[in-house]
């Protein structure tokens, strides 16, 4: 499997001014196997432990935090010489050894030639009540399920994948049909690294979902693991209320939905707990594009995402079967799977949530907007190929941007300002941009 954090952690390692690398990302996404298969590509030895799995690991942080001192009893634990330029130091579930956090403070000041990397699960939730985390002092790298092209390569559709990322469209068109096929088909699997390597060496779709399934049971079981119990019941209503309010196409996360009477400081917790884990991304409202475009955010209005799409389905109970009736996976939920696969997609190429825009009053509304040369880009997102997008064009009609999208079922076109893309070649697209209109 190939992911496109790999040049990302490449650049990491030949970076001079790089500091100890902290990696978040939801539990299931490939933290461990990303940090390894790095190791093995880009280093002599890797020096990998496990805090969760080795007491013996634990307690070395558990003395002074001394760098040397660290590095000999990792040396000794895991039998391995480690030399600054050719070795990798991987601590997982550093969850389990606060200490160890702190100690990269540390390791940035007095071993900044030293490759360390660092990850955990729900580490996004320790580090925000770790008062000891030496702020400044790392690097972040945030791990998201597989995007389409990594999907596409992963179940050894390379050819498409390099046609889709040429940006030709004219040779890109004749392909439209088998690259729908397989958006329908990640649409149903998915990014879970799990999911799509059976895939791609022969599971069914019904065993696809089976191991969808399990990875929701590990996040539910962790609710109860890591929070109280008065959150730990909140996290769950509100985990467990994300597919309905997705389909009924909700112009906000509606709390009444998740309890009767229920209150926002009541769910603020659950909700900053979901985001921490990586398991929910939390689109806020904006209601004009001005300068900076932050500062006409509304946090109080939002909708919630889950991490991936395949994992919306299996929560929705969407049957295998839709797949395979043409464009049946596009109609079926709405555009609720439409959305979440198109938030994602836009997550694998940066660092920021979208916003969405709906105004004060009317119907109207922009499914996402993303900032770029210093602008808001307004997204409408088209679960078909139907072209009509009476919101994006009252949007354009009143802001005027320099350029606006439609990701569509339908071929790269474009008209005027707005620009059609395809929605299998979103990535693509927004890996490739130069210019906001792409091209």
């Amino acid at each position: 499997m190939d992911r496109r954090a790999l040049t990302t952690l490449l650049e990491w390692k030949s970076d001079p001014n790089r500091k100890p690398l902290v990696v978040r990302g939801a539990r299931q996404v490939g933290k461990t196997w990303l940090l390894k298969e790095f190791g093995h590509r880009a280093f002599d030895t890797t020096v990998y432990v496990n805090c969760e799995r080795e007491a013996s690991v634990r307690s070395i942080f558990d003395g002074d935090l001394d760098p040397s001192r660290i590095l000999r009893a990792l040396s000794i634990a895991t039998r391995t010489t480690i030399t600054q330029a050719s070795t990798l130091i991987v601590i997982d579930e550093v969850q389990d050894a606060p200490r160890a956090l702190t100690a990269l403070k540390y390791f940035a000041e007095e071993q900044p030639d030293l490759h360390i990397a660092v990850a955990g699960s729900l580490l996004g939730v320790a580090l925000r009540s770790d008062q000891s985390f030496p702020v400044g002092k790392v690097d972040f790298l945030d791990l998201q399920p597989l995007d389409f092209s990594e999907f596409l390569r992963g179940i050894g559709e390379e050819h498409l994948d390099a046609a889709l990322s040429s940006l030709d469209w004219s040779l890109i068109a004749p392909f439209a049909e088998r690259l729908t096929e397989l958006l329908r088909q990640y649409l149903f699997i998915g990014g879970m690294p799990e999911a799509v390597h059976r895939f791609s060496v022969g599971a069914s779709l019904s065993e696809v979902r089976s191991i969808q399934r399990s990875i929701i049971t590990g996040y539910v079981q962790d609710f109860a693991k890591y929070a109280n119990a008065t959150t730990s019941r909140r996290i769950a209503e509100v985990w467990a209320s994300i597919p309905g309010q997705l389909a009924k196409e909700n112009a906000r996360f509606i709390l009444g939905n998740v309890r009767q009477g229920a209150r926002a400081r009541e769910f603020d917790s659950a909700i900053q707990w979901l985001s921490d884990a990586g398991l929910i991304h939390k689109v806020s409202r904006f209601t004009k594009p001005g300068h900076p475009v932050r500062s006409y955010e509304d946090p109080s209005i939002f909708k919630l995402y889950l991490l991936d799409v395949g994992l919306l389905g299996a929560m929705a109970d969407l049957d295998a079967s839709v797949v395979v009736h043409g464009t049946g996976i596009f109609e079926e939920f709405k555009g609720a799977l439409t959305e979440q696969y198109v938030l994602q997609q836009i997550l694998a190429t940066r660092t920021t949530l979208p916003m969405y825009w709906k105004p004060a009053s009317g119907s109207a509304e922009v499914d996402f907007a993303i900032e770029a040369h210093g602008a808001l880009i307004p997204i409408e997102v088209k679960a078909a190929a139907n072209l009509k997008s009476k919101s994006l064009q009252s949007y354009v009609n009143q802001f005027q941007p320099e350029a606006a999208w439609r990701f569509s079922l339908a071929d790269y076109r474009e008209q005027s300002a707005l620009t059609n893309i395809p929605l299998y070649g979103i990535v693509a697209f927004l890996t490739g941009a130069v210019t906001p209109r792409g091209h």
